[in-house]
């Protein structure tokens, strides 16, 4: 039933949370890991939060996160927890609240549990099989539309400024949206119907918002409409794409009348 994993999950992201509100209005050093790729002491001080409110009651478990060095010791676990313990840490920076905490478990590479925290706008999404979804103490479940010309499609605020949606326009409606992570929150809770991405996203990224979304109804791949395998040697993704039930269908024929759905030279796997 998960009860434990998800009590402690639910813990670790309040706690979390609570470390980046703290940060969010404060004096804090940014930092780039890679190209546009930021860090602040918000990121690292929450990963440690999670990180000993995790391995602490569960330390036979594996653990990924964005923020933490990585070791080959997970890939011999049964199960692992994947983190990112600010996902869209640019929006924190600018302080738009689009960002969250992201805790998520996977058994043998599938999502067992998700939580999502979003601190400053205080939506907890919540998910397991057991119990469904959940946007604090309601349920919620993906959307049942399966007309693509009327849907609301959540798009990246950076792949928009660079011109990578244009090819898009008019065929639905696009919000932009900052977190990949509160995007699948936010498709699993029905706020939203869709969103997809044509560039890599790492495991952490996506993770929680894969159960989330699954566990509401919906359907998350790989942008090849691939099954998304998680806990893998190279956790990057070639690329998202996540719906209710009835518009993932609607998205890959579109992207593949786009040419966008072939496997290019060196795509990771």
């Amino acid at each position: 039933m998960l009860d434990k994993e998800l009590t402690i999950a639910v813990e670790a992201a309040r706690n979390a949370g609570a470390v980046i509100r703290n940060w969010y209005d404060a004096a804090y050093t940014v930092k780039e890991k890679a190209a546009d790729s930021p860090v602040t002491e918000a990121d690292t001080e929450a990963n440690r939060a999670i990180q000993d409110a995790i391995l602490t009651a569960f330390p036979d478990d594996g653990w990924l996160s964005e923020e933490t060095v990585d070791s080959a010791e997970r890939l011999a676990k049964r199960r692992t927890w994947i983190i990112d313990p600010l996902d869209g840490t640019k929006e924190f920076i600018k302080h738009i609240p689009e960002f969250c905490v992201c805790i998520g478990l996977v058994e043998a590479g599938t999502p067992i549990l998700g939580v999502t925290f979003n601190p400053i706008t205080d939506e907890l999404f919540t998910g397991t099989a057991a119990q469904g979804v959940h946007l604090n103490d309601h349920a919620v479940a993906a959307t049942d539309l399966a007309d693509l010309a009327t849907a609301r499609v959540l798009a990246s605020r950076s792949e928009v400024a660079r011109g990578e949606w244009e090819q898009f326009d008019g065929l639905f409606a696009v919000e932009l949206t900052g977190s990949v992570a509160f995007k699948f929150a936010l498709v699993a809770a029905g706020r939203a119907d869709a969103t997809f991405s044509l560039v890599p996203k790492n495991e952490w990224d996506v993770c929680s918002g894969t159960a989330l979304v699954t566990f509401a109804g919906g359907r998350v791949t790989d942008r090849y409409g691939e099954p998304l395998v998680f806990n893998r040697a190279n956790p990057l993704l070639p690329g998202i794409i996540a719906s209710n039930g009835g518009l993932y269908d609607p998205i890959v024929a579109l992207l593949r009348a786009r040419g966008k759905m072939q496997r290019g030279a060196g795509a990771p796997r």
